[in-house]
């Protein structure tokens, strides 16, 4: 089984009530070969809310307590990233997944890249929270962008 952002297969979870729909992915859900999730909404945040970066580090200084995910209104919301993704850790361990595909950019889910933590747009290499869990759990994290490279690999061969 592959655990997959919910948003990639169309849902409309991301922070400003929308989705980034890449069909590959909605065919992997659709062929029953993948499993939805969002962990910012298992982290207990809603749909819509305020954009969040990763200040002062990335995901595994989250993780280890050395770098803060705050919103645009300067409200911490570390504690409600952590918990998304320790409880998506818990869905990644229970379907047994092979890997993961998250969505590139994101505080939580990003794989190589995030946005760099002024809300300016620019962004930087580094994990996002659930990715730096899950790898540092020895599941296998790789982005949309990644995903679709494979997989138009494989056609071309």
């Amino acid at each position: 089984m592959i655990l997959v952002s919910a948003c990639l297969a169309g849902e409309n979870c991301r922070y400003n009530a929308t989705h980034k729909l890449d069909s590959s992915i909605q065919s992997l859900v659709e062929e029953g070969k993948a499993t939805l999730v969002c962990p910012e909404l298992l982290g207990g945040l809603s749909t819509p809310r305020e954009p969040a970066e990763i200040v002062g580090g990335n995901g595994n200084d989250v993780i280890n307590g050395k770098a803060q995910v705050i919103d645009k209104t300067g409200k911490n919301i570390t504690d409600l990233y952590v918990e998304g993704a320790k409880k998506t850790l818990e869905m990644a361990q229970s379907v047994n997944a092979e890997y993961v595909i998250l969505k590139e950019d994101s505080p939580s889910c990003g794989s190589c890249y995030i946005y760099n933590g002024d809300f300016s747009g620019r962004k930087v290499s580094g994990l996002g929270v659930t990715t730096a869990l899950l790898t540092k759990h020895g599941f296998k994290v790789i982005s949309e962008v990644i995903y679709n490279k494979h997989i138009n690999n494989k056609q071309n061969n």
